[in-house]
């Protein structure tokens, strides 16, 4: 058993608290490898932002339980020689599907996890979510519940539809499960391809595709049953037009790519919701940054010729989301 404490790690209880508070909300990034994480390190200590290190199962698996632990703690030290002298860093499970997984989680250092049984009947998903919060409180890790369905896919997590959330169930399920958060959905999605073309209109200035507003009003309605109440967004990248004209241009074929615009994000951000989750932003960043080197530098095979690039590129995309999209510098001094 690794406490999350020892790792110099912390829950998301406070920062949540104080999101909701100051009209803000914290970046919940997804990282698979090294770069990934220096990059997120990097900008969260220069912006002093906290910040949620996120790891899916798939990325678990790819990089290895262990490793992750003391990549975690690497992360905190590293925060620190950067000159944070108090980082505020979150190691959190995204969209576990078991209570196995969960546990294993809690039991190897991390600090947050989330149990998504928002695929299973309503009193199965209450049920299971409740039994990973009975385990997970004992150590103080939080956890993360989801209620709707997200269209989309990314790593093992796929719907071809996506089910709003119903206001009617929050209270029960909250009050039933004892969750710290609830994820809920109002129209985001996994993934590049978060709409169709069908979906969408186009923008007469610019030709590109423009997505369909998010269910405001279910977020609302959301808010309104659960006063003060840790709301997250999944799903939540905007997909930056920029680096998908770069993937293309230098061979890639990435059609009818799209995300959440950026503007909602800001509303949703001033709202309860206080965590936003992104992950298909860094991929595109350092997938472009990496396809530029090669194709300008064809004779390159440096890994860090190439993955050097690709570290700033996205250092520079989590650096913007702070700042101009979820006002979270400067809140984690």
């Amino acid at each position: 058993m690794v406490n999350y404490k020892d790792l110099g790690l912390v829950n998301t209880k406070e920062m949540f608290a104080k999101a909701i508070k100051g009209g803000y909300a914290i970046p919940a990034f997804n990282f698979n490898n090294m770069e990934q994480l220096q990059a997120i390190i990097q900008a969260a200590a220069e912006t002093k932002s906290p910040v949620i290190l996120q790891v899916s199962s798939g990325a678990r698996k790819y990089a290895n339980q262990t490793l992750l632990r003391y990549m975690a703690e690497g992360a905190v030290e590293y925060a620190k020689e950067l000159g944070w002298e108090h980082p505020q860093i979150v190691l959190h499970l995204d969209h576990g599907n078991s209570f196995e997984l969960c546990k294993s989680c809690v039991d190897f250092g991390f600090s947050s996890v989330m149990i998504d049984g928002s695929h299973l009947p309503y009193e199965e998903n209450v049920a299971l979510t409740k039994q990973v919060v009975e385990y997970a409180h004992k150590y103080d890790v939080t956890v993360e519940g989801e209620l709707g369905v997200l269209a989309g896919v990314e790593d093992e997590v796929s719907s071809d539809h996506h089910t709003y959330t119903n206001p009617e169930e929050v209270i029960d399920f909250a009050t039933r499960t004892g969750c710290d958060s609830l994820a809920i959905s109002i129209g985001t999605s996994h993934g590049a391809y978060k709409f169709t073309p069908e979906q969408c209109t186009v923008d007469p200035k610019t030709g590109r595709l423009v997505p369909p507003p998010l269910a405001f009003e279910v977020l609302d309605a959301v808010m309104e049953k659960l006063p003060g109440f840790p709301i997250v967004l999944h799903g939540s990248s905007s997909v930056p037009q920029e680096e998908v004209e770069t993937i293309n241009k230098y061979g890639g074929a990435l059609k009818a790519a799209i995300g959440i615009p950026e503007e909602e994000l800001r509303k949703a951000a001033k709202s309860a919701v206080c965590k936003i989750n992104i992950d298909s932003d860094s991929r595109l960043a350092m997938t472009a940054a990496i396809r530029k080197v090669f194709a300008e530098s064809p004779a390159e095979f440096d890994p860090r010729k190439y993955l050097g690039p690709a570290r700033e590129n996205m250092k520079k995309l989590y650096m913007h989301k702070i700042i101009n999209v979820l006002g979270s510098d400067g809140k984690a001094e």
